[in-house]
C-alpha cells in the first residue's frame, strides 16, 4: 500500500519533510479493524511530532491522528464492527497513523462514521469531538445537564477542539460558554458555534472577564497557557478547575493554592496508550457524536478541504496548522487510487 510519513524531523518546508512510499497492508490484531481510509484531517499533534520525535526504526513514521474510512477486515476477537461498516476515530499516538491507504485501529477507539457527513469531514470531527467531552466529563467531572449558574471559560476557542466544545458545553450542560477570540472572522465563527458570550484574548483575560461581569467556574485553556495562566488563577472561581492540552514550558502552580484550584491536562491518546479499563469509553462517546451530528445537535467544525491526500496537500495542510490562525479544522480526502 502507498503511504506518506517523514524521516527526519525539522521543518515542513524542507524539501523531504514528507516522502510518499510503498509499505504491506498491515494485518489485524485481535481487537483491530482494517480500514480504507477515505478522508483525513490535521491536527496539532501532527506538527509536533514531525517537528520533534524522530523515527525510529530506519523506516518513515506515518503520521495521521483522525481518520475516516471503511472496515476491511476484522481481527478475531472484534465484536463492535464488521467489513463494510463506516468508522472515524482518532487513532493511537504509539501506532502507524492515517495518512496511508489502510490502517489498523484498535475497535474501542473507533465510532460509527455520521452517516450525514463525506469521509473527509467525518475525518475532521475524532479527535476534538473525545478531547472535549473528556475535558468536559472526566477533567471537569461534570455529568450531563451540569452547570446550571456556573461559566467556562475557552480560551481559544475557534480551532478544532474549542468549536465542537462550545458545542458540546450548549448541548449536553447548562453551562454559560464564554469564548475567547481575537479576529472579526473568529469572533462570528465562535458565536455561530454558540457562544454565549466572547471575550479577546490579545488582551488581559482577567480585565476581558471583569467587563462581563461573570466569574467562571471552569476554564479550559487550549493555547498560550503560558501567556495567561496568571489572568485565569485571578479571573477563575475559588474551588473552580483549569484543564489545559497546550505544552507550556513553566507555569507557577504554587498560585492556584490560594483559591484551591484543581488542574488536569487533558490527552486523548491516554486510554489507548495505556490500554485503560474504560478504553471504550471513545468508542461510546464517538458513537454518541455521530449520531449528535445526524441530528444536527452538534454541526460540523470543517472549514476547508484541501483534496486528496498526496504529499504537497499534505504539507500545505501542515503549515495551514503551523500558521496558528486556522479557524474550525482542515481535512483531506483518501489516496487517489492509480
Amino acid at each position: 500500500m502507498k503511504a506518506i510519513g517523514y524521516s527526519e524531523t525539522g521543518p515542513i518546508t524542507a524539501v523531504n519533510s514528507l516522502v510518499e512510499f510503498e509499505t504491506d497492508i498491515p494485518v489485524p490484531g485481535p481487537k483491530d479493524i482494517l480500514v480504507e481510509v477515505q478522508g483525513v484531517s490535521m491536527n496539532p499533534v501532527d506538527v509536533k511530532v514531525r517537528a520533534l520525535m524522530q523515527p525510529d526504526g530506519g523506516s518513515p513514521r506515518v503520521l495521521g491522528f483522525d481518520a475516516a474510512g471503511t472496515v476491511k477486515a476484522v481481527g478475531a476477537d472484534v465484536t463492535l464492527f464488521q467489513p463494510g461498516d463506516e468508522v472515524f476515530y482518532a487513532g493511537d499516538i504509539t501506532r502507524p497513523g492515517s495518512n496511508a491507504e489502510y490502517q489498523l485501529v484498535d475497535e474501542r477507539i473507533a465510532g460509527k462514521k455520521p452517516s450525514s457527513l463525506e469521509f473527509a469531514e467525518a475525518a475532521g470531527l475524532p479527535l476534538t469531538s473525545i478531547t472535549a467531552w473528556e475535558i468536559l466529563f472526566d477533567s471537569f467531572g461534570l455529568k450531563e445537564g451540569d452547570g446550571e449558574g456556573e461559566a467556562l471559560l475557552i480560551v481559544g476557542a475557534a480551532g478544532g477542539v474549542g468549536s465542537i466544545l462550545i458545542q458540546l458545553a450548549k448541548q449536553l450542560t447548562s453551562l454559560t460558554v464564554i469564548a475567547t477570540a481575537s479576529r472579526a472572522d473568529t469572533e462570528a465563527w465562535v458565536k455561530e458555534m454558540g457562544a454565549d458570550h466572547v471575550i479577546n484574548h490579545r488582551n488581559p483575560l482577567d480585565e476581558e472577564i471583569k467587563s462581563l461581569g461573570i466569574q467562571p467556574k471552569y476554564v479550559a485553556s487550549l493555547t498560550h497557557t503560558d501567556k495567561h495562566f496568571s489572568a485565569i488563577v485571578e479571573l477563575i472561581k475559588p474551588r473552580g478547575h483549569i484543564a489545559l492540552i497546550d505544552d507550556p514550558q513553566s507555569l507557577d502552580m504554587a498560585s492556584i493554592k490560594p483559591k484551591a484550584l484543581s488542574f488536569s491536562w487533558e490527552f486523548m491518546f491516554t486510554r489507548s496508550m495505556f490500554q485503560t479499563e474504560d478504553m471504550d469509553a471513545q468508542h461510546q462517546l464517538l458513537t454518541r457524536v455521530s449520531d449528535m451530528l445526524d441530528k444536527g445537535i452538534v454541526k460540523s467544525t470543517v472549514t476547508r478541504n484541501i483534496g486528496a491526500m498526496t504529499v504537497e496537500n499534505l504539507k500545505a495542510a501542515h503549515v495551514a496548522q503551523e500558521s496558528g490562525a486556522s479557524i474550525g479544522k482542515t481535512v483531506l480526502d483518501g489516496m487517489k487510487a492509480e
